[in-house]
């Protein structure tokens, strides 16, 4: 099984780049992890709401395979506690895909077909957050489901 991160547009800001490198390299000592980056559409001017998402959308659909399990960070999705995500993560660990492959979108959200192409949307928060801190807090979750599941001292109820 492989954990891949997908997400629009680079990080700006060195702070977050360096927190998301750090959760990076501690995740990796449980399973492999890769950040993918779409690049942001140059130009955007002209270009509707509508048609960012579709774009950005398109771009991202190359990246996926058919066999991909594919989990959205959305402001609608569902919300679980730090605990729920470490026995939903595990519980995808052995029944799922090779990949399970999360996906951040970009300032406006996702497109209809990356909706229809996913297998569930997970919410962070009812709180709103950058695109780019979602990166962060999202790696830093997945590195605390991982001490979850092997009771490492890291998270406590």
């Amino acid at each position: 099984m492989n954990i891949i991160l997908i997400v629009v547009g680079k990080t700006d800001e060195e702070w977050l780049s360096k927190g998301i490198e750090e959760y990076k390299t501690r995740i990796e000592r449980f399973i492999r992890f890769d950040i993918q980056v779409i690049p942001d559409l140059k130009k955007t001017r002209n270009i509707n709401t509508e048609a960012q998402k579709t774009l950005e959308g398109e771009r991202i659909l190359k990246l996926l395979r058919p066999s991909d399990e594919i989990i959205l960070l959305d402001e609608k999705g569902a919300g679980m506690s730090s605990s729920d995500m470490a026995s939903w993560l595990e519980k995808r660990l052995t029944q799922s895909a090779k990949r399970l492959v999360f996906i951040i979108g970009g300032p406006y959200g996702f497109s209809p077909e990356m909706y229809e192409r996913a297998s569930e949307k997970l919410s962070l928060s009812r709180m709103t957050f950058s695109h780019q801190m979602v990166r962060l807090i999202f790696t830093e979750q997945l590195y605390r489901a991982f001490s979850i599941i092997n009771n490492l001292p890291y998270h406590h109820d």
